[in-house]
């Protein structure tokens, strides 16, 4: 897979849906970059970096976690620079990271095929906790770029963090929008406050972790539809 460009400075990396891969972003500041998740493994995080290599992208600085879940963070060990990540996202992967060592990598593989066909070849299973924890909201400086983190309520997970690049009116919103694995119920309260805060920021394009980027209006829509508006 290529980079597909989005605007002048961000350009994203296409999900998968064989292996569950999320599409994996990339901000370029003119001092520093930014990436949007590690990715599932280190295979995907070195594809990722292949892919922007080519490019003639530098590799990231920095990678902002837009929740625990291991398609998003499972990868961290391979990443560039430095990880961020909320507090309720550190609590969680060092729980994770807690289970798997008390049962095993098999209580991983068992949760579902797209693991078992993303780990396939013996790849190792290794859970990092990100280097910088926040609380609330950061807001990053990457040079005449500025990106906001924001802790969200949201239906998919309650550590949601929601990634704005101010100045490209990009929301990245990661899995916010979607249900709660496995059953991929919505809670249509929660879909409200997702939707609310998303109407709240100044963006143009959202970017979902396995979508392809919409307009904002499409994205309150659809939450409007899920809060059964």
């Amino acid at each position: 897979m290529k980079l597909n460009r989005l605007t002048d400075r961000i350009w994203f990396f296409p999900f998968e849906k064989d292996r569950d891969r999320p599409n994996l972003s990339y901000i370029r500041g003119d001092r520093w970059s930014l990436a949007v998740d590690a990715g599932h493994s280190e295979a995907h995080t070195k594809e990722f970096y292949r892919a922007l290599e080519e490019a003639g992208l530098p590799l990231p600085s920095l990678t902002a976690i837009t929740h625990w879940h291991w398609d998003h963070t499972f990868g961290m060990h391979a990443v560039n620079g430095l990880c961020i990540a909320n507090e309720k996202t550190n609590s969680y992967l060092k729980a994770f990271r807690e289970k798997i060592e008390r049962e095993g990598v098999e209580a991983f593989f068992s949760m579902d095929e797209c693991i078992r066909r993303e780990y396939a070849g013996n790849q190792p299973v290794i859970i990092t906790l990100p280097d910088l924890v926040f609380s609330g909201e950061m807001l990053l400086d990457l040079g005449n770029c500025p990106v906001r983190l924001v802790q969200a309520e949201a239906p998919h997970t309650d550590d949601s963090t929601l990634i704005h690049a101010i100045s490209e009116r990009v929301l990245f919103l990661g899995d916010a929008a979607g249900g709660v694995f496995p059953t991929w119920e919505k809670d249509p309260a929660l879909c409200k406050k997702l939707m609310d805060t998303v109407a709240a920021i100044d963006a143009d394009i959202c970017l979902e972790s396995h979508w392809t980027p919409v307009s904002k209006q499409e994205m309150l829509d659809d939450l409007l539809a899920d809060a059964g508006m």
